[in-house]
């Protein structure tokens, strides 16, 4: 990324000529720069906001095929994102980790019986790969204590994959700036630039970071690609097409893991509508997720952030409680909430749930589109997007897609620190882990309990990862805003210590940023009023 005093060098070097401008830092268009950088083309990111702030932070943090889109008969997308699965848990050892998840029968009809049966070897047939099977009540039991319906009489399982959805991103476009590209948040694409012929030249650039004092910039580029998702229609109306994007919002809950300490994941068919649903663990606590819901644009206006809402709360809990009824979970266990938008390529479809996942790819007088899909397929889409840029990038005749997703991790980890640390640092900061354990504080080389995360994570993100306001930090950079209580209230002295001298802050700025920090989670994270 770049170091808080970088950002001013970074804001003159846009006025040159790129080939390749991409516009939103999600992990859609964060595979593309890094592919492009990959490839040799001078390649500039801008994001509205933080990194990873709209939909790549606030996904299911699952890397799956897509277990319940068998049911929608959604086989090409399903076929795609398991082999997609495979190559990250291949090249993204740590980061990327294997989960695995029980299917419990609890009264299935033998028609459905059947279907999951036949569902979870398809699953495996399409990846493909054989790691499934079925399991006895005791069995189940065994493996899932928690799991104390009475209705309990077996089932099945068979593996997916989890990731820090957030961490993913940033290392996508960590490399790609190693690559020699060059990315910038809290940067507005105000308005698309044309030729004379009417194409698309270049972007009108917003600085919107706290100190940017809203300053514009023109830039030109042989290609714009259009990487938005939720907000794709906002740039393909400047070129004159139609909206297409049907936002749907998904939400989750986090629990404390002492709460409900699950071992491996829960596919759950939820009791009123038979919706499928996954509850597992994740970085120190326990999520429940996800639901499937129209984002009305009233709802969209009045707030800054998703939110969730009271009847969504509700259906969680009713599905845990039939789940895990022993356990008595309550409003009052919930940590933190968090709600997103996915960019749906509608249909026309009535029911949300129905909707296809598949990704769509559009050129509208120059301008590359690239939306819909999910996190699990970002490098099929980051290929589809250059390959349609090709013909724009007068001279360039092929692109380079079959490079390994990520950079694998160099040695050079300090003798004696501990396999916990040396394994998170170089699953979440590939190569620069080890530099990361050299250079940093060691008396900060360790885990703050009951969470997996590192203190020197903190010091990291706040010197060289371009954070702009402390909910960055908080939220995306750590995750301490979502899996400790009151988003992380009783820790932020600690985090002051280490964080505000390297972001160069005053103590005035500083806390202006705790209060806005802190309305923001209770607004956007907490439950609804």
């Amino acid at each position: 990324m770049y170091l808080p005093s970088q950002r001013n060098e970074y804001w003159d070097s846009l006025s040159q000529p790129w080939d390749v401008l991409v516009i939103g830092g999600g992990i859609t268009g964060a595979g593309i720069f890094n592919l492009a950088a990959r490839n040799g083309l001078r390649t500039l990111l801008v994001e509205a906001g933080d990194y990873a702030s709209g939909t790549s932070s606030r996904s299911s943090k699952l890397v799956h095929g897509g277990f319940r889109y068998l049911k929608n008969r959604q086989f090409s997308v399903t076929r795609e994102s398991v082999r997609e699965r495979e190559r990250l848990l291949r090249q993204a050892p740590g980061l990327v980790t294997p989960l695995q998840f029980l299917l419990p029968n609890l009264g299935f009809s033998r028609g459905t019986d059947e279907m999951f049966r036949v569902g979870v070897l398809m699953y495996d047939l399409l990846a493909p790969k054989w790691a499934h099977g079925s399991l006895s009540r005791a069995r189940a039991s065994a493996l899932c204590p928690q799991l104390t319906n009475p209705k309990l009489s077996g089932g099945y399982y068979y593996y997916d994959a989890e990731v820090d959805d957030c961490r993913l991103v940033l290392r996508v476009l960590q490399e790609g700036c190693a690559a020699g590209g060059t990315a910038l948040n809290y940067v507005r694409a105000t308005s698309l630039l044309f030729q004379a012929d009417g194409q698309v030249a270049g972007v009108a650039l917003k600085d919107v970071s706290p100190e940017g004092n809203h300053r514009e910039l023109e830039v030109k580029a042989r290609v714009v690609i259009n990487a938005t998702g939720p907000w794709t229609d906002t740039l393909r109306g400047q070129v004159g097409q139609e909206a297409r994007i049907r936002k749907q919002r998904g939400s989750h809950l986090f629990l404390p893991f002492d709460r409900l300490p699950l071992t491996r994941a829960i596919t759950l068919l939820h009791p009123r509508d038979k919706r499928a649903m996954f509850v597992f663990p994740w970085e120190g606590v326990t999520i429940i997720g996800t639901t499937d819901l129209d984002h009305p644009p009233e709802m969209e206006k009045a707030h800054p952030e998703p939110v969730i809402t009271t009847p969504e709360v509700d259906y969680m809990l009713e599905a845990l409680d039939y789940l895990f009824p022993a356990s008595r979970l309550g409003r009052e266990d919930i940590l933190s909430t968090m709600a997103g938008l996915r960019p749906i390529v509608t249909s026309g479809e009535n029911n949300p749930s129905r909707e296809s996942r598949k990704h769509a790819l559009w050129v509208d007088r120059g301008l590359v589109t690239i939306t819909g899909g999910k996190l699990t397929t970002y490098r099929v889409m980051a290929r589809e997007a250059l390959a349609a840029s090709l013909p724009l990038l007068a001279g360039r005749k092929s692109i380079e897609t079959h490079l390994p997703v990520l950079i694998p991790p160099t040695g050079g980890f300090p003798a004696g620190m501990p396999a916990e640390i040396t394994g998170r640092l170089a699953a979440r900061f590939g190569w620069e882990g080890s530099r990361i354990a050299r250079e940093y504080p060691a008396e900060e080389m360790e885990l703050l309990p009951p969470l997996p995360a590192i203190k020197t994570e903190i010091r990291f993100a706040a010197r060289e990862e371009g954070v702009q306001h402390l909910d960055d930090l908080m939220l995306r950079r750590t995750r301490l805003g979502i899996t400790l209580p009151g988003g992380g209230r009783d820790l932020l002295p600690e985090i002051r210590k280490m964080a505000q001298g390297e972001l160069g802050w005053s103590d005035e700025r500083w806390s202006n940023e705790e209060k806005r920090y802190l309305s923001l989670w209770q607004e956007c994270y907490s439950l609804p009023n």
